[in-house]
């Protein structure tokens, strides 16, 4: 494997082993996936050592080279998938974000109507620490492709610091709400507003995630207004959806790219490479 470090006293291939695993699984489960497999006591010091010599080599690459994908052929389109994920850093009370992003070819999304649908290829771009950073970290990736205008696509929950960021820097871009984040916004209201009949509201929810697939967004905020829900509950929704009404073009976005309008990658991403991991 290309990056092994020797000086551990440990054989290369025993350090791409411990690698593979260390990536997959946390450090003391990596040991014993090894240990059983190899039948070589491996101690999850040895395997931080290793995995974390590497991930300073991969991270010298990173920066050497801007994006790992592939160019866009003409037509396609670059997806930008971002959401931030909490993880436990020391104790049950100390949570803190990490924000990742996955990048990603239209042509190299599988399937995106059925189950199973997967990427054939996607590159990740993380950062533990402030917005700033990770929006610069973020950025140099994207350029690297070129001036992509509307073959641009962001998808991400509607955070006011990521939309921001998108209109400063990419304003002809396609910034998309995760369609499911805005689905469990109208859930949540939902529960308010019909809290003791599970068929009204049921129906109410199928009626409005009709009106969001048809971009008819203004119609939804009257059917809000129309509830009996309070008037805090919704207030909260029907701002969340005119902040962010602009980007809820669901029926265009359907036939722009492969047709994806939900943050399923990055959401796989958060257990996957997060949190699992780490």
């Amino acid at each position: 494997m290309e990056g092994v470090r020797h000086g551990f006293g440990i054989s290369p291939y025993m350090q791409e082993l411990m690698t593979y695993a260390g990536h997959l699984e946390c450090y003391v489960k990596s040991g014993e996936i090894l240990e059983k497999f190899t039948q070589v006591k491996v101690s999850p010091s040895q395997v931080y050592r290793v995995t974390d010599c590497m991930g300073e080599s991969l991270e010298e690459e990173e920066k050497r080279a801007e994006r790992i994908l592939p160019p866009l052929s003409k037509g396609d389109v670059l997806y930008v998938e971002i959401d931030g994920s909490m993880i436990c850093t020391r104790n049950k009370e100390s949570w803190k974000e990490i924000k990742p992003a996955r990048l990603f070819r239209g042509s190299d999304c599988l399937n995106p109507d059925s189950e199973p649908s997967y990427l054939t290829d996607s590159q990740y771009v993380g950062h533990f620490g402030n917005s700033v950073d990770f929006g610069e970290k973020l950025q140099k990736a994207i350029d690297s492709y070129g001036d992509l205008k509307d073959r641009l696509i962001f998808l991400t929950d509607g955070a006011t610091w990521i939309r921001e960021r998108i209109a400063d820097h990419y304003p002809q871009s396609r910034s998309i709400p995760d369609f499911f984040h805005v689905m469990e916004h109208l859930y949540r209201f939902a529960d308010h507003a019909f809290p003791d009949a599970l068929s009204d509201r049921t129906q109410w929810c199928e009626w409005q995630k009709a009106l969001l697939m048809a971009s008819q967004v203004e119609t939804g905020i009257d059917n809000i207004e129309a509830t009996r829900a309070g008037e805090k509950d919704k207030k909260q929704l029907t701002v969340y959806y005119r902040n962010n009404k602009k980007r809820m073009g669901y029926a265009q976005y359907r036939n722009v790219g492969c047709g994806i309008i939900g943050s399923g990658a990055i959401e796989s991403a958060h257990r996957t490479v997060i949190q699992k991991r780490m």
